[in-house]
């Protein structure tokens, strides 16, 4: 017999999925709640889900009732679901304003608003166990993901990422609609916000492109190239290596924040990405070790 908890996640995520926003049943850690496919396979697998089984994570979200609810069956132990972002025609944002560690999200972006000109529009709110809080927001364009980089407990929930939506429960308590906002519509993302939110500039190349390059630049060039050709599954270990090859040129403290950008734009986040740069730059024994991707 399903669980009262189970229960009303899937009821909860096909209200959502109602509003046009893609879902998958997630487990009390709050990660996606059905284990990949592949995970028995030899090498890791590039597939996002062409291979017809559930498993992939936010590539499975959907907004069909019949699929959510075979998701959901799939996983009777789901208590929660996870609302995909960056999917068009809404590109969905979700601001996650912190307030635990000593940062205060909520604080931070109303001191971003005064400082950029902007207002913090009303929209879909989401109250966290933690007692921060989700905004939901839609823009025109993908957003990329990123961890504290408008600011300290500030996290951006873009393109291949996902929020906790309202009505799951985790091992940290229950995730809910803060009062007045279920009924709002989604609003868009203030310009001055998503230019904020935008990726960071690419490396600039040579002075002069004509010139033959140095070795060194080529190889730099070669390990950045390496890093953005990643995909889900393997991105912290091509980061990784990419890293330590780097640190072990002497390139490394010029080449990380470039490194960092590229994992960036793969979809990790950027403290996550440059935490694995940071573990290359450590003393490493014989051989390399990766860091799975979380």
């Amino acid at each position: 017999m399903p669980r009262p908890d189970h229960t009303r996640a899937l009821h909860a995520a096909l209200l959502t999925a109602a509003r046009g926003l893609p879902v998958i049943p997630l487990s009390r850690t709050k990660l996606p709640a059905i284990r990949s496919p592949h995970r028995d396979e030899p090498r890791t697998s590039d597939c996002r889900g062409a291979c017809g089984r559930p498993g992939h994570g936010v590539y499975d979200a959907s907004t069909d009732p019949a699929r959510i609810r075979a998701l959901f069956a799939a996983a009777p132990w789901a208590t929660g679901y996870g609302i995909a972002c960056g999917r068009a025609p809404r590109h969905l944002i979700g601001l996650d304003l912190d307030v635990k560690h000593g940062a205060d999200g909520v604080a931070a972006l109303t001191a971003l608003a005064a400082a950029h000109g902007f207002a913090v529009p009303d929209t879909v709110t989401v109250l966290t166990p933690s007692g921060g809080r989700h905004l939901w927001l839609t823009a025109p364009t993908q957003v990329p993901n990123s961890a504290s980089r408008l600011a300290p407990g500030i996290d951006v929930r873009g393109e291949g990422g996902y929020v906790v939506g309202p009505g799951s429960r985790t091992v940290a308590g229950r995730y809910l609609l803060a009062p007045g906002t279920a009924d709002h519509p989604l609003a868009p993302a203030p310009s001055e916000l998503l230019l904020l939110a935008a990726p960071p500039p690419p490396v600039a190349p040579p002075r002069d492109a004509s010139a033959p390059r140095h070795p060194a630049e080529k190889r730099a060039a070669a390990l950045v190239r390496f890093v953005l050709d990643s995909h889900e599954g393997e991105r912290n270990g091509r980061l990784f290596w990419a890293a330590c090859r780097a640190y072990d040129a002497g390139l490394g403290e010029a080449l990380a924040p470039a490194l960092v950008t590229a994992a960036v734009h793969t979809g990790l986040s950027e403290r996550e990405a440059a935490a694995t740069v940071a573990s290359a730059a450590r003393p490493r024994s014989g051989h390399d070790l990766t860091r799975p991707e979380r």
